[in-house]
C-alpha cells in the first residue's frame, strides 16, 4: 500500500446528505486528493462508510481512523477488513482504536477496570482478530494500525501493527512517538486546520473542536510539554496554536513540514468549518499539498 504525505481527515460525512458527502469526495479525488482518513463515534459505521467513498472514487485509499472496537467484534472486523483488501486492493487501511469510557459505557461495554485497562483491552481485541475463526477467502495479510499517545499504545502499535494514528498531538509528540515506534512503522499523526480566518476568529473556532478535557488526550498534552493553565477552562492561545494551523496555505504547509521532520510519514489534515457542510472549499484551497514532495512511503 502507497500512500500520500498529506492526507484529509474528516467526520464531516456524519452530518450531510450521502450525496453531498460523495459530491465532496469525488471533487477531493479529481482536486489530487489520494488518502481520506473517517473516524468512528456515534454517527455512521465506518467500515460500511469506508465501502461506499472507496466505491465512489478510482483510486483513494480510505483509512478507518479510528474503527471503535466497540461497535463490532474482533472477527466482524477482521473479516470486513478482508473484503474490502480483495475488493479493493491496496486501497484500505485499518485504523483500530479502544476510544473513551464516556464511549464505551453509551455502547454497552466499560472502557477499563484495575484488572483489564484499555490496554490490555485493546491488545486483547488486536490478538483475538489475528485468532478469529475466519472461515471465508483470504487473500493475505493486510495492514492496520492503531490509536495510540501513551508510551505503552504506541508500543503496542509498535509490536503488534504496521504503525500508530495519533489525534489532537502537537510537533513534539510526533517527534517523541517516532522514538517509541522506531524508523520502519508507520505515523499518522492528525492536524486541524482552519483556513483564512484571523488568528482570534480561527482560534475561536478551534476550541470548539478541542476534546483536551477528556483524560487520554488532557494527560498526552500534559507529557508533552503544556501546563494545567493551559488546559483548564478556555484552552491557551499557546495550546490552541500548537495543534491547529490556522491562517494561509502557507502556514498549512509549514506546520505539515514540522510534523514531517519530526518523523510523520504523513499527515492528515482535520479541516474544521461550521457543523452542517463538508470542508469543499477548503480542499480545493488546499490542493496544493495533496502533492507535496517527498518519497512516498511503503508497506
Amino acid at each position: 500500500m502507497t500512500l500520500d504525505t498529506v492526507a484529509l481527515w474528516s467526520m464531516a460525512f456524519d452530518e450531510v446528505p450521502w450525496r453531498e458527502a460523495r459530491e465532496s469526495l469525488v471533487a477531493a479525488e479529481r482536486e489530487g486528493w489520494g488518502t481520506l482518513w473517517l473516524p468512528e463515534s456515534f454517527g455512521r459505521e465506518v467500515v460500511s462508510l469506508a465501502t461506499a467513498c472507496l466505491a465512489s472514487t478510482s483510486s483513494m485509499v480510505v483509512a478507518s481512523g479510528i474503527a471503535n472496537i466497540w461497535a463490532r467484534d474482533p472477527l466482524a472486523l477482521r473479516s470486513a477488513q478482508q473484503l474490502l483488501g480483495e475488493a479493493y486492493p491496496e486501497r484500505f487501511l485499518l485504523g483500530i482504536g479502544v476510544s473513551h469510557p464516556g464511549v464505551a459505557k453509551r455502547r454497552g461495554g466499560a472502557a477499563g477496570s484495575a484488572e483489564l485497562t484499555p490496554l490490555r483491552r485493546l491488545r486483547g481485541y488486536l490478538e483475538d482478530m489475528d485468532a478469529a475463526p475466519y472461515r471465508g477467502y483470504e487473500s493475505g495479510p493486510m495492514p492496520r494500525v492503531i490509536a495510540a499517545l501513551g508510551p505503552r499504545m504506541l508500543e503496542l502499535a509498535r509490536d503488534l501493527t504496521d504503525g500508530a494514528h495519533t489525534y489532537t498531538s502537537p510537533v513534539a509528540h510526533t517527534s517523541w512517538a517516532r522514538q517509541v515506534l522506531g524508523p520502519d512503522k508507520w505515523l499518522v499523526p492528525e492536524v486541524k486546520v482552519v483556513l483564512g480566518r484571523s488568528a482570534s476568529d480561527a482560534r475561536e473556532l478551534a476550541r470548539r473542536f478541542l476534546p483536551v478535557r477528556l483524560p487520554a488526550y488532557r494527560a498526552n498534552l500534559l507529557r508533552s510539554g503544556f501546563e494545567e493553565a493551559d488546559l483548564d477552562g478556555t484552552p491557551s492561545d499557546r495550546l490552541v496554536d500548537a495543534l491547529v494551523a490556522h491562517g494561509d496555505v502557507d502556514a498549512v504547509r509549514a506546520r505539515v513540514e514540522e510534523h514531517l521532520a519530526a518523523g510523520a510519514d504523513q499527515v492528515a489534515l482535520n479541516v474544521l468549518v461550521e457543523p452542517g457542510r463538508t470542508p469543499a472549499r477548503e480542499w480545493a484551497q488546499l490542493a496544493s499539498l495533496a502533492t507535496l514532495p517527498k518519497p512516498a512511503i511503503v508497506i
